[in-house]
């Protein structure tokens, strides 16, 4: 089975066919064993009706009971060797099985980091979690061909010589149902891949929006739309329920075929040798053989049908997680990098002007406040531009170099379920003291008094058990505790209320003194503490300079000031709310 930090190999996604017969060879000689050991399995399935027919045809004879017991116990020997190939077998299947569920999610997780940012904005979080939750599963089943699947035809095979030995016709029968099984299963199938593919999809956007009501359930209570989601909800549920209905109508069948039609094939042999027996072509022991190999048919024949059912649905789910993996990152590592610079420089996007100066906090207003977002994605380097970075083309800069100097900190970043103290440490150790300063720069000491086990406490995923301002403070204290050379922070005090945000303020300019720091706002709390204030109408500079100066030169700016004055704080912390 796959080392859990082993390397999983490059998938071949090129489609969902290739992705699973990648998923194959990726364990060749777990497979090649799985494979005899199937084969053996299913073949000397077909052993003990032929030692039953010596046993009545040599052994029930009078005094020929040491034939008898010969043969009785060949039968056990053969019994003992089946039951310990069964178990092989298992074994092995199951490690295929394991191997593909930890690969897929190893690969699909590995891609969803080299995503990053862009994840959100191109598959739906039910579409990853469809992943998780029961495509890997399925697609692992798929892999059961590869043992029991290929087995099952060369039993097929030998069933199809052994009755070949006693009449030519009863292999004929045999040999003739593999293809009708074809023509009568085949549509179904079709019909399952084209159903299943629905229903998945449908599965993945109900998934998304639980998770959205979920997350937005106090907004939802405050703004009276929770019923509105819930009826919602309740119709893409009910018309999930009626695709699953629709799955599970062509399932049935497939499965009915799978008992009824290796029923027939067993009775219409059955009565073929039946009489020939009667007319005394053939022996009670060769008929009782014929019966037994027929019988043992019914393994092979529902593994062929199992088989395609299970192909099918690997196949949907195998095109999910190509579907992700075909995604790609909005920026990525240019052919020829170039050395970043050795000493904090200067961030400039020639797209709105705007120039962040080494040392000093920058304000960046907008009428649009996409606008100044769009500025901060440059200059962080999470959309493509000509930004640079003393000088040098952004782009052309190791991502790796520029994520681990340059921080883009906004309201949307995760906050992983943990320990308080791991959420806002981040990747790096930090000291209780160190975590205690920043709580402190970010006016957050309330939250750690209010929380029973202070840094101890479990955090749920996106802050679930916090208020939207206290989440939003703490997102802060991670950005202070990453210390980076250049932190970019998009409306880093929009939930919260005014005196709160006064201490956040001052606090941002104590633990960020003379390191490069911006920050979209139009609090005027924040644009007095600012440096310098860069004023963008339509996306460009149209003024830079200290926040009083552009009060008296920039009518536009005074305006667009004056209203976030006179408007409360969004989304304010609540004193229940911060004791919770």
């Amino acid at each position: 089975m796959m080392d859990s930090y082993a390397d999983p190999g490059a998938p071949d996604h090129r489609s969902a066919a290739r992705y699973l017969w990648w998923l194959t060879v990726s364990q060749r000689r777990r497979v090649v064993g799985g494979a005899v050991l199937g084969t053996l399995w299913t073949v000397c399935l077909m052993l003990p009706p032929y030692l039953i027919a010596r046993a009545i045809d040599d052994g029930l004879q009078p005094g020929r009971t040491g034939v008898l017991a010969g043969w009785v116990a060949a039968l056990v020997g053969v019994a003992l060797l089946n039951a310990w190939l069964g178990i092989m077998r298992h074994r092995t299947m199951t490690r295929v099985r394991m191997d593909a569920t930890f690969r897929t999610v190893k690969v699909v997780v590995a891609h969803a980091t080299r995503l990053g940012a862009a994840l959100p904005r191109k598959v739906s979080v039910g579409e990853v979690v469809g992943i998780g939750t029961g495509d890997v599963a399925q697609i692992s089943r798929t892999l059961t061909i590869t043992g029991p699947g290929v087995g099952s035809v060369i039993a097929y095979l030998v069933a199809a010589a052994l009755l070949l030995s006693v009449d030519v016709l009863l292999a004929v029968v045999v040999l003739l149902g593999v293809p009708l099984l074809a023509v009568v299963v085949g549509p179904l199938l079709g019909r399952l891949q084209g159903a299943e593919a629905e229903y998945r999809e449908q599965q993945g956007v109900l998934t998304a929006r639980i998770g959205d009501i979920v997350g937005g359930m106090r907004v939802l209570n405050g703004i009276g739309g929770k019923e509105l989601l819930a009826e919602r909800f309740l119709r893409g549920s009910r018309d999930l329920r009626a695709e699953g209905y629709r799955v599970g109508a062509v399932t049935s069948w497939i499965q009915a075929l799978a008992v009824g039609l290796p029923a027939l094939f067993l009775a219409l042999v059955t009565w073929l040798a039946a009489r020939m027996a009667a007319e005394g072509t053939i022996t009670v022991g060769t008929l009782v053989a014929v019966y037994g190999y027929v019988a043992v048919l019914v393994v092979p024949v529902s593994f062929f049908i199992e088989g395609g059912s299970d192909l099918t649905r690997g196949l949907v789910a195998a095109g999910r997680v190509v579907r992700v993996l075909d995604l790609t990152p909005d920026v990525g590592d240019a052919a020829t990098l170039r050395p970043a610079p050795d000493a904090p420089s200067a961030l400039y996007d020639p797209d709105s002007g705007v120039e962040l100066v080494p040392g000093r906090l920058t304000a960046i207003v907008g009428a649009r406040p996409a606008d100044s977002a769009a500025v901060v994605d440059r200059l962080g380097r999470y959309a493509e531009s000509a930004a640079t970075w003393g000088g040098v083309p952004l782009a052309e800069v190791a991502l790796a170099e520029v994520r681990a100097r340059i921080v883009v900190a906004d309201n949307d970043a995760d906050l992983f379920s943990g320990l308080l103290r791991t959420v806002v440490g981040g990747r790096s150790e930090h000291t209780d003291a160190a975590i205690a300063r920043a709580v402190r720069d970010a006016a957050a000491e309330d939250i750690l008094r209010a929380l029973p086990e202070g840094l101890d406490t479990p955090v749920e995923a996106q802050g679930g058990n916090l208020s939207g301002g206290q989440r939003q403070r703490l997102r802060l204290v991670r950005a202070l505790l990453a210390d980076p050379e250049a932190l970019l922070l998009v409306e880093p005090t929009s939930a919260v209320d005014a005196h709160t945000e006064a201490a956040m303020a001052a606090g941002l300019c104590r633990a960020r003194a003379g390191r490069t720091t911006a920050l979209t706002s139009t609090s005027p709390v924040l644009l007095e503490r600012a440096d310098t204030v860069c004023y963008l109408a339509g996306g460009r500079l149209v003024a830079a300079g200290p926040h009083r100066d552009l009060l008296a030169s920039q009518p536009g700016y005074r305006a667009l000031v004056a209203r976030g004055e006179d408007e409360p704080a969004t989304g304010s912390a609540l004193p229940e709310e911060a004791a919770r």
